[in-house]
C-alpha cells in the first residue's frame, strides 16, 4: 500500500487526482499556468463547480470550468472535466465514457479521469488517455475498500514536458484526513481540493486563504 502523504510530498505535479475510499472521496486540482491556477471550487446544489478566482484573468474557460462532482440519484460522480454531463446525462458510466476521449490540448493529450461511487460501497475508476495518437479507455471497478484503503487515480505520473500520463491501476493507498492531503500538495502547484468524509463536504481553496 502507498503512502499518500510521501506519495504527494514527493510529485510536485500529479495534475488532477481522484481517490476513493471506503467512507470518503477526495479530488484535487493543481496548475502551473495563471489560466489553470486562477480557480477555486464552489458548492451547487448537486456537488461543485469550479470557478474563475479573478475574471479578469480568465483566457480559456473550455477546459478548465466545469462540474467536477455531481449528485445523481443514488450514485456520486467524480471527474478532472464536462464528462462529469455525459456520465449523469446519459445514466451509464462505461457507455457515456466510451463516447468521450482524452483533452484536446496537445502536446500533453491530459488524459480524462472519472469515477462513480454507488450507495452500495462499490465504485468505479476509469482513465481515458492518448496512445499513440489514439484513445485508451481503462476501466476498474471495485466491489468496495476496507476501512482506511482507498485507490487513487491522476492525470500525470508527474511533472515534464510534455506531461507523463499516469499509467497502470489505480494506486492502492491509505486514506489521511484532509487537512493532511491539502498539506502534502505542492504549495506552488496546489489549487483546490474537495472532500467528502461521511457524507460531510468540505472545500479547500488556495485563493481563499485555506
Amino acid at each position: 500500500m502507498t503512502d499518500f502523504i510521501e506519495f504527494l510530498k514527493n510529485n510536485p505535479y500529479p495534475g488532477r487526482g481522484i481517490a476513493v475510499g471506503k467512507d470518503r472521496v477526495y479530488y484535487f486540482i493543481m496548475g502551473r499556468s495563471e489560466n489553470s491556477r486562477n480557480r477555486i471550487f464552489v458548492e451547487t446544489e448537486d456537488g461543485i463547480r469550479t470557478e474563475a478566482f479573478d475574471t479578469a484573468k480568465l483566457s480559456d474557460p473550455s477546459l478548465i470550468i466545469y462540474h467536477p462532482v455531481r449528485q445523481s440519484g443514488n450514485d456520486l460522480i467524480v471527474t478532472n472535466g464536462d464528462q462529469t454531463d455525459t456520465i449523469r446525462d446519459m445514466g451509464d458510466f462505461r457507455a457515456a465514457l466510451m463516447t468521450r476521449e482524452f483533452e484536446p490540448d496537445a502536446p500533453n493529450n491530459t488524459p480524462r479521469i472519472s469515477a462513480i461511487l454507488h450507495r452500495d460501497g462499490s465504485f468505479e475508476l476509469s482513465i481515458l488517455k492518448c496512445v499513440d495518437g489514439r484513445c485508451l479507455r481503462e476501466f476498474f471497478c471495485y466491489e468496495g475498500c476496507d476501512e482506511g484503503k482507498g485507490y487513487f487515480l491522476s492525470t500525470y505520473q508527474g511533472n515534464g514536458s510534455p506531461l507523463p500520463s499516469f499509467r497502470g491501476e489505480p494506486l492502492e493507498i491509505d486514506m489521511p484526513e484532509p487537512e493532511a492531503v491539502w498539506a502534502a500538495l505542492n504549495t506552488d502547484n496546489k489549487v483546490s481540493l474537495y472532500t467528502r468524509v461521511q457524507g460531510e463536504v468540505r472545500l479547500f481553496n488556495k485563493h481563499l486563504g485555506d
